[in-house]
């Protein structure tokens, strides 16, 4: 890996600005050099929000994602506004409880998933969405380990160490959903 740029989007309260911290973390764990930027509207939740992470080997010397290899969209006003940005070839992976009818862009491999009901029918806790969308992107991508990013959770969460099992639980399912979509090439 040189460097990679992922986007992370949707509704404020979906936990994107988390998930964009955990990746950063996991990726400062293994040595990376990276940034994470947070873009949120004025209103506390449901207000428009998204992460700009990069993660690269080399130097990094502008901070926001311009042409993200990878996005991560949980919502419909996301997808229409950060979906024609993703990278020529790159991976989207779309929340089909909140985007209706998604398709590709610039011909990037398209992976879609209820991705918030999953997270409500496995752990119990629709929060669980953003880990587990974050999980696809980083099986898809191998931008960081799991290990890395099952550590970042731990960390992140210790004062609240009740969601620690939910989240990582929303790990392995993003895992294995990100597993099954590499080997079937679709979604």
């Amino acid at each position: 890996m040189e460097r990679i740029e992922i986007k992370l989007a949707g509704s404020g309260g979906q936990g994107l600005l988390t998930a964009g911290k955990l990746l950063a973390e996991a990726a400062l764990l293994e040595g990376k050099k990276v940034v994470e930027v947070k873009n949120y509207g004025p209103e506390a939740r449901l207000g428009s929000s998204s992460s700009d992470v990069i993660i690269s080997d080399g130097e990094i010397y502008y901070p926001r994602t311009v042409r993200p290899q990878a996005v991560l969209l949980m919502n419909q006003e996301s997808y229409d506004k950060f979906g024609p940005k993703v990278a020529d070839g790159g991976i989207m992976v779309v929340d089909t409880d909140f985007v209706s009818s998604p398709e590709s862009f610039n011909g990037a491999r398209l992976y879609t998933h209820n991705l918030t009901t999953t997270a409500k029918d496995e752990t119990g806790y629709p929060m669980t969405a953003n880990i587990l969308g974050l999980a696809v992107i980083v099986s898809l991508t191998g931008v960081v380990k799991k290990e890395s990013l099952a550590e970042a959770i731990k960390e992140e969460l210790a004062r609240k160490e009740k969601f620690i099992p939910l989240n990582l639980k929303a790990l392995d399912i993003g895992f294995e959903l990100g597993k099954r979509f590499e080997k079937s090439g679709a979604p």
